[in-house]
C-alpha cells in the first residue's frame, strides 16, 4: 500500500510517499506563507506524481492558512485517486521527532507560534506519544509555565526559554517523512481542522 504524508501547518511544507511503510520518497522546505504555490508541484515531484491508496495529512494546530491548503489537497487527491484520507496532530508529530532525538525524557513539552502573540503548547508522555495536558493557546509566561521543567520541541522552544521555561530547547519543524513515527491510533484522526484557538470572528450575539 502507498501512503502518501502531507505537511503544512507551520513554516515548513513538506510531502512523502512510503509504499508498505517505507520511505520512498520525501520533499521537505521550509517556505513561511507558500504552501499554496508549493505543495502541488512538491507532490508533482514524488514518483508517480504521489499517487497513493491513503493520504495522511497534518490538521494542525497551526497557520490558519496552511491547515486549510493542506487539508483541502489531501481531500481533492483523496476523491480523484479513490483513496483513503486521514489525519494528525502537528504537535504529536513533532512530540514523535523530538523523543527519537533525545535521550531520557520520559515526558517533553511542545510549543509552536500560534496567533495575537500566542503560543500553541501541549505536554506529551514518550510512551506512545500519548498526550498529558490538553492543547492550549497561551500567552509565552503562561505557556512557559504549562511546559514546566521538560525539554521544549517545536517553533516556539527559545520563545518558552525567553519566558522563563527552564527546560533544553530543541528547534523542530514537523517534516512529512517521521509520520512514520506515530502510533497508529495518532494517524487516524478525522481530516478536519484543529485550531486551537476559538475564532477570531464572532457572530452577533
Amino acid at each position: 500500500m502507498r501512503q502518501l504524508a502531507i505537511e503544512t501547518a507551520t513554516e515548513a511544507c513538506s510531502v512523502a510517499l512510503f509504499e508498505d511503510g517505507r520511505l520512498v520518497s520525501h520533499v521537505h522546505e521550509l517556505v513561511g506563507r507558500g504552501h499554496a504555490e508549493r505543495l502541488v508541484p512538491m507532490i508533482g515531484e514524488l514518483p508517480g506524481r504521489g499517487r497513493a491508496d491513503r493520504i495522511l495529512v497534518d490538521c494542525g494546530p497551526g497557520s490558519f492558512t496552511g491547515v486549510r491548503v493542506g487539508l483541502a489537497a489531501a481531500r481533492a487527491l483523496a476523491l480523484a485517486w479513490g483513496a483513503e484520507i486521514a489525519g494528525y496532530s502537528s504537535l504529536a508529530l513533532i512530540a514523535a521527532t523530538a523523543f527519537m532525538e533525545l535521550d531520557g525524557p520520559e515526558t517533553l513539552s511542545v510549543a509552536i507560534v500560534g496567533g495575537h502573540g500566542e503560543y500553541f503548547v501541549q505536554r506529551f508522555d514518550r510512551q506512545g506519544v500519548r498526550p498529558i495536558a490538553p492543547l492550549a493557546s497561551l500567552k509565552p509566561e503562561e505557556a512557559a509555565l504549562l511546559c514546566a521543567s521538560d525539554p521544549v520541541a517545536g517553533s516556539g522552544a527559545e520563545a518558552m526559554r525567553t519566558a522563563g521555561a527552564p527546560g533544553r530547547t530543541v528547534a523542530i519543524h514537523p517534516d512529512a517523512r517521521n509520520t512514520a513515527l506515530l502510533p497508529p491510533r495518532l494517524a487516524m484522526l478525522p481530516p478536519s481542522p484543529i485550531y486551537g484557538r476559538a475564532p477570531d470572528a464572532r457572530l452577533p450575539g
